[in-house]
C-alpha cells in the first residue's frame, strides 16, 4: 500500500485529543479540499509502497495502544481492510479518519472520525474538472448512514463561519439517524494558530447554541502545521 508517513505523536482532534497514538497516513484522496493541510498526501501524493506486514512492524515498534488510519482518504487504499484486521488482531484501538465518501464494508474500526466536507472546501485553483468531481463526491448521506450504524463515531466539521451551520444541520438530517449533539464536533478552519484564533469565538458560540462539542487542533498549537506531528 502507498504510505505517505507513519509517526508517533498525540491525537490533536476529537474525542481522543491528547491520547498517544501511532498515525498511519496513506497517500491518495478522492477529494481536493481548498484548505487541505496534508496536500503531500492528497493533492500531490508522495510516499512509498509498503506491505501490510511492514506497516504493522512500524506501528508496533511504538508503545501506543491507539492507531489512527488517516490520509488523504485512507478508505481509497485497497489494502486498508487487511491492515485494520491485522491491527485488531493485536488488540490495538483503531481510529479511521475519513470524509465518509467510501462505505465501511465491515472494516475493523473502533472510532470512525467522520469529517464530511462542506461547501467551504471547494477547490478554487484546480480548474473545473476537479471542482465538479469534488462537488459530486464530497457529501454521501447514504454512506455516512452506513458508518454511523456500523461503528462508534464522531462527526467532525471544519467551520469557516456561522454560514456553515445550515449545511451541517441539513446534512445531519439527511443521514436520517438519531445523532446526539455530543457526537457533533465543530472545528475552526485554519492551519496556522492565528487563523484558528480568529475563528475560535464564532465556533464556540455555534457549539453553545446547539449543544455541539468544540474541537481544538492541539497539534497545531503544539507543533505548528508540520509533517510527523
Amino acid at each position: 500500500m502507498w504510505i505517505s508517513e507513519i509517526f508517533y505523536s498525540i491525537q490533536g482532534e476529537g474525542e481522543l485529543t491528547g491520547v498517544p497514538s501511532v498515525f498511519v497516513r496513506t497517500a491518495g484522496c478522492n477529494l481536493r479540499c481548498q484548505w487541505c493541510d496534508t496536500k503531500y498526501a492528497s493533492w500531490t501524493p508522495e510516499g512509498r509502497q509498503m506491505s501490510v506486514d511492514e506497516v504493522l512492524a512500524a506501528v508496533t515498534a511504538h508503545p501506543a495502544r491507539h492507531v489512527v488510519l488517516t490520509g488523504g482518504e485512507p478508505m481509497v487504499a485497497p489494502e486498508l481492510p487487511a491492515l485494520a484486521s491485522a491491527l485488531r488482531a493485536r488488540g490495538l484501538h483503531i481510529t479511521i479518519e475519513t470524509a465518509g465518501t467510501v462505505p465501511p464494508s465491515g472494516i475493523a474500526c473502533d472510532l470512525a472520525s467522520i469529517s464530511p466536507k462542506l461547501a467551504n472546501s471547494a477547490p478554487q485553483t484546480l480548474g473545473e474538472e476537479w471542482a465538479r468531481k469534488h462537488e459530486a463526491t464530497r457529501l454521501q448521506p447514504g454512506v455516512l448512514r452506513q458508518w454511523v450504524t456500523q461503528h462508534p463515531f464522531q462527526f467532525k466539521f471544519v467551520v469557516e463561519s456561522a454560514n456553515d451551520l445550515p449545511e451541517i444541520e441539513s446534512l445531519l438530517a439527511a443521514v436520517g439517524t438519531d445523532i446526539p449533539p455530543s457526537k457533533v464536533l465543530l472545528m475552526p478552519q485554519g492551519t496556522e494558530q492565528s487563523a484558528l484564533n480568529a475563528r475560535v469565538h464564532t465556533v464556540l458560540e455555534l457549539c453553545k447554541s446547539r449543544g455541539y462539542r468544540y474541537c481544538d487542533r492541539l497539534h497545531i498549537t503544539l507543533f505548528g502545521n508540520t509533517k510527523g506531528t
